[in-house]
């Protein structure tokens, strides 16, 4: 598999959230801002990029009868690290995050690259798998949590600076005027709300380039050359 197509993979095709459908419960629980959504979505590509490497590195050494207990032990230890560290340089975003940090263990997406890429693959291209499916679950979480901030307070990144540090402050931006938001935005209905809006929207994009590249798509939503039966 080449770097272009694993790219492609992690940021659509295979996208964590809008295309496997995994990590639901910090996509709907940890989005009510875009900055918790940037910095939860960072933390679990940190885990990503860690665990393919290393099990890519240890996939000789691993009997196949013990192979997901230590995965799961070495994803364990890179979400501690991780949850130490956000504790001790990024508090205040530790705490927003919460409990949510130390669940990355339990993440799918994490446990099911390492075994579908990782244990097949060089430790290089696992790190790139890794960055890539990390980058999409970020771009998702951080749009989910936009549109609900925007839409739920009138701000977009608010707090960056004191979640994620001084360098983050241009980031923060407010709707001029009184707009004052709309409250059921910031709620957990609303990140279903929005999730299925962005699911529909991502399935008219994808019939619409299939059609304009001449592929024909099955109701099943599976696609094949056009003119083959």
């Amino acid at each position: 598999m080449s770097y272009r197509t694993t790219m492609r993979n992690g940021l659509w095709d295979q996208n964590v959230v809008f295309s496997q459908m995994l990590g639901m419960c910090p996509t709907m629980a940890v989005t009510t801002s875009g900055t918790n959504g940037l910095g939860m979505g960072l933390a679990t590509t940190v885990v990503l990029v860690g665990s393919n490497a290393i099990v890519a590195a240890v996939r000789e050494l691993v009997s196949p009868h013990v192979r997901i207990p230590v995965y799961i032990v070495l994803i364990a230890t890179l979400v501690t690290i991780v949850d130490m560290s956000l504790n001790a340089w990024m508090h205040d975003l530790y705490r927003v995050l919460g409990l949510f940090i130390a669940l990355i263990v339990v993440n799918c997406a994490v446990l099911g690259r390492a075994e579908a890429f990782a244990s097949r693959s060089t430790v290089l291209a696992s790190a790139f798998d890794g960055l890539c499916m990390g980058m999409g679950f970020t771009g998702s979480l951080t749009l989910i949590g936009l549109i609900r901030e925007f839409i739920g307070m009138g701000t977009l990144f608010s707090q960056a600076s004191l979640l994620l540090g001084p360098r983050f402050a241009f980031l923060e931006t407010r709707v001029p005027g009184e707009y004052g938001g709309v409250l059921m935005m910031v709620l957990p209905p609303a990140g279903f709300l929005v999730l299925g809006f962005l699911l529909a929207a991502k399935q008219v994009l994808e019939r619409r380039y299939a059609a304009a590249a001449g592929i024909a798509t099955n109701p099943d939503g599976e696609q094949a050359a056009a003119g083959c039966h």
